[in-house]
């Protein structure tokens, strides 16, 4: 839905190794089983309208909706996927801020990750580089959007 008022942030989280083994695409949030993903997965309910705000970087998709169906792979971020990455996902995250504005950004994703990204073009970015161990801080970011 193009031009959406600006009624929240926009989540980034970097995929995980860890991955359901299925035989059918399933939804990208429900995919990822390890890192912080199923901290986030806990808050926002399939149905949740807060999903459409959540784009997960993949390092074999690129960047994804949190409800795109994807399937199992193994692939790593390494330098050069990083570097291959780096104008499609930027071209998707124009795109997606496109049709979902947002002013502010929470980033949870490792170094190599935001090489492949950049920083959203929004007025405020939190990065949080290890969202495992400092959830706490991304937990109040999220609460601060009022999102569940």
């Amino acid at each position: 839905m193009a031009g959406e008022p600006c009624v929240g942030g926009l989540l980034i989280v970097g995929c995980s190794r860890r991955k359901i083994v299925t035989s059918r695409p399933v939804a990208a949030l429900d995919l990822y089983q390890g890192w912080c993903i199923p901290l986030l997965r806990e808050r926002l309910s399939p149905e949740a309208p807060q999903r459409r705000r959540v784009l997960i970087l993949s390092a074999h998709y690129g960047l994804v909706r949190a409800d795109e169906l994807v399937s199992t792979y193994d692939r790593r971020m390494t330098t050069g996927r990083a570097g291959a990455l780096r104008l499609p996902v930027r071209r998707a995250m124009a795109g997606h801020l496109a049709s979902y504005p947002s002013r502010e950004a929470l980033v949870l994703v490792e170094e190599r990750y935001l090489t492949a990204m950049g920083l959203p073009c929004v007025p405020v970015v939190h990065v949080i580089a290890d969202p495992v161990t400092h959830f706490a801080a991304a937990r109040r970011i999220l609460d601060s959007w009022s999102w569940p």
